[in-house]
């Protein structure tokens, strides 16, 4: 029997966009996955969408905050519930494309691979492609992690049976980040890239990439608080990372129409 895998699907007010991200799951064509729902205190319309899909769907499980926790609690309470050999994020306005799971998946077993991650494509708010293409790296170190965040969290994907139910750390922004760095550190092998483009993450007017001022905030707060490093070590990490996002990692971003 092929693996299962556990989705991980924080939510909060995301009426907008979570039919479009449930189906982009119900739409695989690898089909042995739960799909775990972590509402997080939506006050829109959020719950009432939902709920046909669970109601229909017995593979798709519905998880609430008491209040707005933030994402790392959230994704934290769904890695604890699930129950797949493997476990991926895919948040509630992103969009996997209906061969995600199943290459993936084929990749991590004939590769013998804890985590791995692929290429994957950017989006405007309503859906429109910005022709932008991540590429992904073929092989990540921690060491290559800690330089810079190179891992499209939606693209992401680790085998808890190996490594255990790895959680972030309760930091409000970027948290993904140091769960990635966790489970390539706790691998002791490097994380593997597919070089295909498998999901299609959503641009937002507020969202952390397209604030830059905020995104160096909470860079600084994942070395210092997520890390634990000291202050001038988290300084200097600070100073590497600005030059690997403007001087390397830039060059990963491919305009599609070259493609």
């Amino acid at each position: 029997m092929k693996p299962l895998v556990s989705i991980i699907t924080p939510m909060f007010n995301s009426e907008a966009f979570i039919s479009e991200t449930i189906n982009s799951v119900i739409n695989q064509t690898y089909k042995n996955w739960e799909l775990l729902l972590i509402d997080d205190g939506s006050t829109d319309k959020t719950l009432q969408i939902v709920a046909p899909f669970i109601s229909q769907d017995a593979n798709i499980k519905l998880l609430k905050n008491q209040m707005n926790a933030g994402a790392a609690i959230s994704r934290n309470k769904g890695i604890e519930a699930s129950n797949g050999k493997y476990i991926a994020f895919l948040d509630g306005d992103d969009v996997w494309k209906p061969q995600k799971l199943q290459v993936q998946i084929e990749f991590m077993e004939t590769h013998n691979c804890d985590v791995s991650f692929s290429s994957y494509e950017q989006i405007g708010e309503t859906g429109k492609p910005l022709n932008k293409f991540i590429k992904a790296l073929p092989e990540l170190t921690y060491q290559k992690y800690l330089r810079s965040n190179y891992i499209g969290n939606l693209t992401g994907m680790f085998n808890a049976e190996i490594l255990g139910k790895i959680t972030a750390p309760n930091l409000r922004k970027r948290q993904d980040w140091a769960l990635w760095l966790s489970a390539i550190k706790k691998s002791g092998k490097p994380a593997k890239g597919i070089q295909e483009s498998l999901a299609y993450y959503r641009v937002r007017k507020d969202s952390m990439s397209s604030n830059k001022i905020n995104l160096l905030k909470h860079n600084y707060l994942v070395y210092r608080k997520g890390l634990g490093f000291s202050t001038v070590r988290s300084m200097f990490y600070m100073l590497v990372f600005l030059y690997e996002h403007f001087f390397v990692k830039s060059k990963q971003v491919v305009s599609t129409n070259t493609i």
